[in-house]
């Protein structure tokens, strides 16, 4: 047998055994943890959302005061001495 036979067999044997007892309340139980999943994901979403306007808002009132794209004044130059 090569070993592709080996496994072939192997996995042919697995299946004939009986299958384990599925509990009665597995599907309840995985609706209520996609219904949780559900939720924490959709909070999240809303605070990720929350989180990008809040910046957004303070990048704006921040460059509202600033005016960062203005050219700076220009310095005056130290004085002269020793002339």
């Amino acid at each position: 047998m090569t070993r592709h036979e080996d496994k072939e067999a192997a996995v042919r044997r697995m299946m004939d055994t009986p299958h384990p007892p599925v509990p009665a309340d597995l599907a309840v139980r995985a609706e209520a943890l996609g219904a949780r999943r559900a939720r924490r994901d959709r909070v999240a979403r809303r605070v990720l959302w929350t989180l990008f306007v809040l910046a957004a808002l303070a990048f704006t009132v921040w460059a509202s005061a600033e005016r960062p794209w203005e050219v700076p004044p220009t310095q005056t130059t130290p004085p002269l001495e020793g002339w």
